[in-house]
C-alpha cells in the first residue's frame, strides 16, 4: 500500500466517523474539530514512508505540526472541543434549510467536501517522496515563509482573542476589531492560513519540478475561505452599521494600506 493509498483510507475512516458523530450528537462541527489534526497525520504518513530519512519531508511535517498545534490551541480556548461548541454559522444555515436538506448539506459539504479538502492540501508532500537530496536554499526560503505566515496568523488570532475578551466585559467600545493587523486586513488570520498552504503546495511542486495539478486543493481552500469570509461579513454588516465603512477602507484579505 502506498502512502497516498493509506492516506485515502484514513480519509474514508474520518469521513464516516465525523458523519456518524454529527448524526448522534446533532452537532455539526466535528470536521472543524479535526481540521487542525488530520492534515498533520496525512503529512507524517508521507514522512513515515521514507522511514524519517527524508529531511525535506521531515521539515515539512514538523512545520505542519506547528501549524496544527497553534490552530488546535486557538480552537480549544474558544470552546470548540466542548459540548455546544458548534460553529454559530451552521445554526444560521440550519434555520434556512429543511431538516432533510440540511442533512444532505451535512453529508456532501461538511463531511465529504471538507475532509477531501484537508486531504488535498496535504497531498503536495507526496511530491517530496523519493527526493531525499540535502536541504537547499529553496527549502530554507519556503520553510521561513511558512514560519513567518504562522507567526502572522498567531498574532492575528491573539489580537482577536484579546478583543473578544474585552467585548465580553463590555470594554471593547466597538462590535468588531479594526486595530492591529485588522487595520490592514479584515481577515489577516484567514490570509495567513491560506498563504501557508500556498507555500506548502509550491514547496512540493518546486521539489518535483512540476505537477501543478497539486494546486487544486489550495485553490479550492482559497475559494472556501473567500466564501466563508463573505458569509461572516454579511452577519457582521447586519449587526454593526459601521462595518460597511470598515469594509470600504480596509482590504478584505491581503494586508495593505487602508484607504483614507
Amino acid at each position: 500500500m502506498s502512502a497516498i493509498e493509506l492516506d485515502f483510507w484514513i480519509f474514508v475512516t474520518v469521513c464516516f466517523l465525523t458523519w456518524i458523530t454529527s448524526v448522534i450528537t446533532k452537532e455539526y462541527s466535528w470536521v472543524d474539530r479535526i481540521w487542525s489534526i488530520i492534515p498533520v497525520v496525512y503529512v507524517w504518513v508521507f514522512a513515515y514512508y521514507e522511514a524519517l530519512t527524508n529531511m525535506r519531508l521531515n521539515v515539512m511535517a514538523v512545520l505542519v505540526t506547528l501549524w496544527g498545534a497553534r490552530l488546535t490551541f486557538n480552537f480549544a480556548r474558544k470552546g470548540g472541543y466542548s459540548r455546544g461548541g458548534e460553529d454559530y454559522r451552521w445554526a444560521i444555515l440550519r434555520a434556512k434549510m429543511s431538516p432533510a436538506l440540511y442533512q444532505v448539506f451535512n453529508i456532501f459539504f461538511i463531511v465529504l467536501f471538507q475532509n477531501a479538502l484537508l486531504l488535498a492540501i496535504s497531498i503536495p508532500a507526496d511530491l517530496a517522496l523519493g527526493n531525499s537530496t540535502e536541504l537547499n536554499q529553496t527549502d530554507f526560503i519556503f520553510g521561513a515563509a511558512f514560519l513567518f505566515l504562522l507567526l502572522i496568523e498567531t498574532l492575528a488570532d491573539q489580537q482577536q482573542w484579546e478583543f473578544q475578551e474585552l467585548k465580553k466585559d463590555g470594554k471593547s467600545g466597538k462590535g468588531f476589531l479594526d486595530k492591529g493587523l485588522f487595520a490592514i486586513s479584515r481577515h489577516p488570520n484567514f490570509f495567513a492560513e491560506q498563504a501557508q498552504w500556498w507555500v506548502f503546495a509550491a514547496w512540493g511542486i518546486t521539489t518535483a519540478g512540476g505537477h501543478f495539478e497539486y494546486l487544486v486543493g489550495v485553490i479550492i481552500l482559497t475559494a472556501l475561505f473567500l466564501g466563508s469570509a463573505r458569509f461572516t461579513e454579511q452577519i457582521s454588516g447586519a449587526k454593526y452599521p459601521e462595518y460597511k465603512n470598515y469594509q470600504s477602507k480596509v482590504s478584505m484579505m491581503i494586508p495593505w494600506f487602508p484607504k483614507r
